[in-house]
């Protein structure tokens, strides 16, 4: 499907033979977010790794600097002292087999999922295949797991992503709103970029960071400087 007219003046805007430093780059993203409402603005990063190889996936979290600007809800399975817990950091649904049972009745209101170790048994094995799909799934080594349900409640809630290669070896992750100042994008994007290279599998070999892109909802790419 062809670009419309409004995407290609837009396009017309970006030096496609250029390599845009990061501020610059955030700053001309932010510009060409025109549309009536506020435009998420994203990163996108090919990495190189082989992603057919399991040890080369590339996964972690990241607390962005001035989060993401979007309310995330967050689904907490706890039980015992855990419940109250996670409820005064502010998760917006706790519980436990009730709330297994409405998620596998195909109940998605909800933008991430964590849980206490000793709910993960249950989780896993009643949920593994509607949540794990979806990258919803809680795991350790995402930080979404842990005897701590308050602290991991709100550091999502404070504005902490996961990020994860997809199957072409590429890392999508919001860095906030058009709305936000460009030093807030570009402070988002650089802790982003730390993150992800702090994840770098020790059996990559040669460039890590093939190509780096900002873009907004309805707007064109930038190409950012490695």
């Amino acid at each position: 499907m062809a670009n419309g007219k409004r995407y290609r003046e837009l396009a017309g805007k970006v030096d496609r033979n250029r390599l845009y430093d990061s501020s610059e780059a955030v700053s001309l993203v932010r510009e060409l977010a025109t549309a009536k409402f506020d435009e998420t603005v994203e990163a996108h990063f090919r990495l190189g790794i082989d992603p057919r190889r399991s040890e080369q996936n590339v996964r972690g979290t990241v607390a962005l600097p001035h989060g993401t600007g979007r309310e995330v809800r967050v689904l907490a399975f706890a039980e015992g002292d855990g419940v109250a817990a996670a409820e005064g950091a502010g998760a917006d649904f706790v519980g436990g087999q009730e709330l297994i049972d409405r998620v596998a009745e195909g109940w998605f209101g909800y933008d991430a999922v964590v849980a206490m170790p000793q709910m993960m048994a249950a989780v896993g094995s009643q949920l593994g295949r509607i949540l794990g799909p979806r990258g919803l799934l809680p795991n350790p080594r995402a930080g979404t797991v842990g005897p701590d349900i308050a602290r991991i409640v709100s550091a999502l809630k404070a504005g902490q992503i996961e990020f994860r290669s997809d199957k072409s070896g590429v890392v999508h992750a919001p860095i906030g709103k058009a709305s936000f100042t460009a030093e807030q994008l570009d402070e988002n994007l650089d802790a982003l970029r730390q993150a992800i290279e702090a994840a770098k599998p020790e059996s990559s070999r040669g460039t890590f960071f093939r190509t780096i892109y900002v873009t907004s909802t309805m707007g064109p790419s930038v190409r950012v400087a490695v």
